[in-house]
């Protein structure tokens, strides 16, 4: 595992959000060291993705602390906040269908050195398809004629383009087949060996448990577990009430 630096690479204190008049997060605290996996759980509903939205400047109005890397972005807009090195890759994944996989990965501009970590320094095209093969065969193909899976995996390949260091993934292994849920997971223990910090919220307890550092476990809008994962075994009664895992 990488040795994590003294700043945290996301330190969340008291945040609030509102969907217009709706308050949909009450005070939620979270770290997140630089090179972790950290899984949000938490029923439909309790805030998870919200969470991520809210990190990226995607909700209403917001109240808190949210330092990336050590810098306040609760003020910034959207676009400034992507350049402190964060990645989003949101539950849609956002493939724009007339243009072909490549096209697709060359589409978003590089963050020039902001944020820690990588420095900015994006993968190469040569090793995004290194880690996603399929993505090297279909790189001509249409958006629209990539399969669900390779569609998530062009998103994820998108950001790591960009240079972003710390990525946001919501419910990436939803509705994949199993043999491409098995690809993502080996993805993202090669990202966290590069360095990578991913902030992940799964429905797929499965597919998230192996691969987490540590999990934050989410109800109405608040934070009301956390744990290492060397005591996921104790904690699954509790879990098992909470989440019906």
């Amino acid at each position: 595992m990488s040795t994590t630096s003294a700043t945290p690479a996301l330190e969340i204190k008291d945040l609030h959000a509102w969907y217009g008049e709706s308050h949909i997060l009450h005070g939620v605290d979270l770290t997140v060291n630089r090179g972790e996996v950290v899984t949000l759980l938490g029923r439909n509903g309790a805030g998870r993705t919200t969470t991520l939205r809210a990190i990226m400047g995607l909700t209403g109005q917001r109240k808190g602390s949210i330092r990336v890397n050590g810098t306040e972005t609760i003020g910034m807009p959207t676009h400034k906040i992507a350049h402190c090195g964060i990645g989003y890759c949101p539950e849609e994944r956002g493939i724009f269908a007339s243009l072909s996989c490549e096209e697709n990965l060359m589409l978003p501009p590089l963050l020039k050195g902001k944020g820690g970590g990588n420095g900015g320094a994006g993968m190469s095209e040569a090793e995004i398809y290194e880690m996603f093969p399929n993505l090297k065969e279909r790189r001509q193909s249409q958006g629209t004629r990539l399969s669900g899976g390779e569609q998530q995996m062009l998103a994820v390949g998108r950001i790591l383009r960009t240079g972003a260091n710390l990525l946001l993934l919501d419910e990436i292994s939803e509705g994949l087949a199993p043999v491409i849920v098995q690809a993502l997971a080996r993805m993202i223990l090669m990202l966290k060996k590069k360095g990578y910090t991913v902030v992940m919220v799964e429905q797929n307890f499965r597919f998230a448990a192996p691969l987490a550092d540590r999990f934050y476990v989410m109800e109405h809008g608040t934070i009301v577990e956390r744990f290492a994962a060397a005591e996921l075994q104790a904690k699954m009664p509790v879990l098992n009430e909470l989440l019906g895992v």
